[in-house]
């Protein structure tokens, strides 16, 4: 899977994990920023990261900050862009599963990196099913999105 990945510094480190982690898995990475030593604001990262997916050069973004709560308010005005910020593998797990979200954000600053790698791992390893309960729900979200 091709991933697009961003942070601002403060997400800088756990950025850095991620990708060295998966790498070795085997996932191809899009690093949209912050590169070591720069210090930038996230809006401008999260965009870049969420570009690269919504244009369909990667397959799923994730983006990291100190809280992921930025990074998903950014992400969830691009169109094409669904984004929840996650702290726990239950939440990870319902992006997917009940609302068939692209984006996972994080906090660095709420996690640590133990918990970030289960995280990532179980989230890139599902896949919506639009035969499930939750079609209904997120076409809803598409609706609200389209302007219907």
């Amino acid at each position: 899977m091709k991933i697009s990945i961003g942070s601002d510094e403060l997400g800088f480190s756990l950025k850095k994990m991620i990708i060295d982690v998966f790498g070795k898995k085997g996932h191809e990475f899009y690093d949209a920023g912050t590169m070591a030593g720069e210090t930038t604001n996230y809006p401008g990262i999260a965009y870049k990261a969420v570009k690269q997916m919504t244009e369909g050069d990667c397959d799923r973004c994730i983006l990291i900050c100190g809280t992921g709560i930025g990074m998903a308010l950014t992400a969830n005005k691009m169109k094409g862009a669904y984004a929840a910020v996650c702290h726990d593998i239950y939440s990870a797990e319902r992006s997917i599963l009940s609302n068939n979200c692209n984006t996972l954000c994080m906090g660095a600053l709420v996690i640590g990196p133990k918990t970030a790698e289960k995280m990532v791992e179980l989230w890139l390893g599902l896949s919506f099913d639009p035969h499930s309960r939750s079609q209904e729900k997120v076409q809803e979200i598409y609706d609200i999105e389209a302007g219907r």
